[in-house]
């Protein structure tokens, strides 16, 4: 992504910064798409064009379950759906941000790490004097409990697409990436992904704005 590309979104996240500066209450904005479409390379933009004292990321894959629940539940194979999240977590992690003031204690975060495959706990600080925090991740529309209620706590939510087949390229390179051989990773990138994509997409009316990233 250029500058001139990214310079309009940056624009629009300041405008966030802006709002939060006038009346003192943080704002949250989230990023959503289909898997691969380019959530978490915006939101590392937007970071660093606005700079780490006035904005932070927390990703809602830090909320994954484990991968030993995940097989005592029988959904190992097909990790990345809904209910193979602690929902009810990240939105109580999401209340917390929200209600955070100024001069109080900093907010820890779980991340997802990628070369492990699993949640990370406490990995993640949100500072307080931190006026505006990202959270990108794939369900943030989802019109399910509980999630729907992260919607009610998001000041502005993008939705963000990429042509369909650098989405599926983009997929099967980070699942090679990450330790799945040829087959499997584009096996699992056209199954499960594919099958959770379609669910993200039928939820794309509900976000504030809809944005076509550069491939």
């Amino acid at each position: 992504m250029n500058d001139a590309q990214l310079t309009p979104l940056v624009e629009m996240a300041e405008a966030l910064l802006d709002a939060a500066r006038r009346d003192g209450r943080r704002r949250i904005l989230g990023i959503t798409g289909e898997p691969g479409a380019g959530k978490s390379t915006l939101t590392a933009h937007l970071i660093e064009a606005l700079g780490p004292q006035l904005a932070c990321a927390v990703p809602m894959d830090g909320f994954h379950l484990a991968d030993a629940p995940l097989r005592r539940l029988g959904r190992l194979s097909r990790k990345g759906a809904p209910d193979t999240f602690d929902a009810d977590g990240y939105v109580h992690l999401l209340d917390r941000v929200a209600a955070a003031r100024p001069g109080e204690r900093s907010i820890w975060a779980p991340s997802f790490e990628r070369d492990l495959e699993q949640p990370l706990a406490g990995a993640l600080e949100i500072p307080s004097h931190v006026a505006l925090v990202i959270t990108e991740g794939n369900y943030l529309l989802l019109d399910t409990e509980p999630w729907r209620r992260i919607r009610e706590m998001l000041d502005q939510v993008w939705y963000v697409t990429v042509d369909q087949a650098v989405r599926h390229e983009r997929l099967i390179a980070r699942h090679e990436r990450f330790g799945k051989d040829p087959d499997a990773a584009r096996a699992w990138a056209l199954g499960p992904d594919e099958d959770n994509a379609r669910l993200i997409a039928a939820s794309a009316a509900r976000a504030d704005r809809i944005l076509t990233l550069p491939a």
